[in-house]
C-alpha cells in the first residue's frame, strides 16, 4: 500500500485531472422538491417525519442522463461528479445497506447507475460525491452536533459508543460504489468539521480499502477538517487520506494553492452557477457565461481546475438559464480550448488587461480589457516567434511604435493596422491571442 501514499504516486494519478481542467458538479436529491437549499432539513430543523413527504413523492420522470452528459460535453467539460448521497442520507444508488434510496421511491431507478453509464458513453470521466455525514442514520450524532437537524432536541441524544456502527455503514456504502459501478475516476468526499475528521472516520482504513479496489482513483482532501492538520495535503509527508487535490469552495485562491515549500499542488475550485448547490426555484442570480469563462481562465492561470455546479429540479430537468449559459461557455471553448486544456500558470506575471496561460512554448494571452493603442505584453520582447488569434488563426501584428521606447523588455501587439486599432475586442467575453515562443 505504501506506494499509493507518496506525493509522486498522487501526482501521477492526477495527470489527467490537471490536463482536463473543467468539470460539472451535480447536486440533486430530495431537497430539489422543497427547493429551498440543499441544507433545508438542517436549516429548518425538520424531523425525519417532516422530511419524509419529499421521499414519498420523489419521482424524477424527466431524468434523462444522456442529455445531461451531452450538455456537459458540449459545454467543454471533461469530467462530472454526481451527489450519490448528500447530508440528508438519501441515496441515489441501490445500496444494500439502507432502504432510504431512490430504488425504493416512486422513481424505482438506480440514478447513479444511469448517470455513470451515460457520462461514460459521452467520453467523460466520472466521479461520485459522497457525504461523510448523515442526518438520517440513527447512529450519527444528533443532539449537540453543530449541523444535525435535531441538534437542539434532547430526545435525539445518541450514545457515542454506537458511532462505530455508522462508520461501518459509511465504509460499506463507499465499497458498494467502488465495486458496483465499474471504473470511477474520482471520489469526492464531503465534509469534515470539529472532531468529525480524519481517524474519526477511520480514514486510514477507508483509504486502504479504496486503494485496494480502485488504486487509480483520485480524491479531494475533505477527510480532514481544514487542511491544517499534521500530514495534510499541504505538507511534505501527507497521510494516506490527505487527498490528491485541494478543494477550495466558492473561492478562487488569490495565488493558487501551494504546499508548505511553496510548490504548486493540484486543486479544484467548486463553484455554484447561481447562489445554491441544489435546485432553488427562487434563485435566479446566475453567473453570466462571460463570468464563468473568465473564472475558468483564472483557475487555469493559477494551475487549478473549475468544478461548476448545476442543480436539476425535482423532475430531473436542468433549468433553462443553466442550459443557455453552458451552451455559450461551450461555444467559447470550442474556439479557444487550446488555451485551457493541458495549460497552467505562465512564466510571465499577470498582465493588467487579463491573464496568461501556458503549455510549453505556447503562451495564451486572455484579454479582458480593451487597450488604448497597442496592447502591452510585459517581458515578451524578443521572445515571440509568431502571434495569432486563437479563435480563427488570423495574424496578430507585433509592433514597435514610436511611443513605446521606454519599455525595452516588452512587446506590443495590434489586432489591426495602424497600431491604435486595438478595439473593440473581437470577443468581449475573452479574446485569446496565441504566442509561439522562441
Amino acid at each position: 500500500m505504501k506506494q499509493h501514499n507518496t506525493v509522486e504516486a498522487s501526482r501521477e494519478r492526477t495527470r489527467w485531472f490537471q490536463r482536463d481542467r473543467f468539470g460539472m458538479f451535480i447536486h440533486w436529491g430530495l431537497y430539489s422538491i422543497p427547493s429551498r437549499h440543499e441544507w433545508v432539513r438542517s436549516h429548518e430543523k425538520m424531523t425525519v417525519d417532516q422530511y419524509q413527504v419529499y421521499y414519498d413523492e420523489f419521482n424524477p420522470v424527466d431524468y434523462k442522463p444522456k442529455e445531461w452528459a451531452r450538455l456537459a460535453r458540449e459545454a467543454g467539460m471533461k469530467y462530472a461528479v454526481l451527489t450519490s448521497k448528500h447530508h440528508d442520507g438519501f441515496c441515489l444508488f441501490d445500496s444494500k445497506l439502507t432502504e432510504y434510496k431512490s430504488t425504493n421511491t416512486l422513481a424505482g431507478r438506480d440514478l447513479v447507475a444511469e448517470f455513470v453509464e451515460a457520462f461514460r458513453a459521452e467520453g467523460l470521466k466520472v466521479g461520485l460525491y459522497y457525504s461523510l455525514i448523515d442526518w438520517h442514520h440513527e447512529d450519527y450524532p444528533a443532539y449537540g452536533d453543530r449541523y444535525h437537524p435535531m441538534r437542539d432536541n434532547e430526545e435525539y441524544r445518541r450514545d457515542p459508543q454506537n458511532f462505530h456502527r455508522y462508520v461501518d455503514y459509511m465504509h460499506g456504502q463507499v465499497r458498494e460504489l467502488l465495486q458496483n459501478y465499474g471504473k470511477l475516476d474520482l471520489m469526492w468526499f464531503d465534509f469534515s468539521y470539529d472532531d468529525m475528521k480524519g481517524e474519526k472516520w477511520r480514514a486510514s482504513e477507508l483509504m486502504e480499502m479504496i486503494r485496494s479496489i480502485q488504486p487509480h482513483i483520485i480524491m479531494d482532501n475533505r477527510l480532514e477538517a481544514n487542511g491544517e492538520e499534521l500530514g495534510s495535503i499541504f505538507t511534505k509527508e501527507p497521510t494516506s487520506y490527505a487527498g490528491d487535490f485541494a478543494s477550495p469552495e466558492q473561492i478562487i485562491p488569490p495565488e493558487g494553492v501551494v504546499d508548505t515549500d511553496g510548490i504548486p499542488i493540484p486543486w479544484e475550485a467548486c463553484i455554484t452557477l447561481n447562489n445554491n448547490w441544489g435546485y432553488t426555484s427562487a434563485d435566479h442570480l446566475y453567473k453570466s457565461a462571460r463570468t464563468v469563462i473568465r473564472k475558468l481562465v483564472e483557475c487555469v492561470s493559477k494551475n487549478g481546475n473549475m468544478l461548476l455546479n448545476i442543480g436539476p429540479d425535482a423532475r430531473g430537468n436542468i433549468p433553462k438559464a443553466t442550459l443557455d449559459i453552458l451552451t455559450e461557455v461551450g461555444e467559447w471553448l470550442n474556439l479557444n480550448a487550446e488555451s485551457i486544456y493541458g495549460c497552467g500558470q505562465s512564466e510571465f506575471p499577470k498582465p493588467d488587461w487579463g491573464r496568461f496561460t501556458q503549455n510549453g512554448n505556447q503562451l495564451y494571452a486572455h484579454i479582458y480589457e480593451e487597450s488604448i493603442g497597442p496592447i502591452h505584453m510585459p517581458g515578451l520582447k524578443g521572445r515571440v516567434k509568431k502571434a495569432r488569434m486563437l479563435a480563427d488563426a488570423s495574424e496578430v501584428f507585433l509592433s514597435n511604435p514610436w511611443n513605446t521606447a521606454m519599455f525595452p523588455n516588452d512587446a506590443f501587439i495590434s489586432l489591426a493596422r495602424p497600431e491604435h486599432f486595438s478595439f473593440p475586442l473581437p470577443d468581449d467575453r475573452v479574446t485569446v491571442v496565441k504566442f509561439e515562443l522562441i
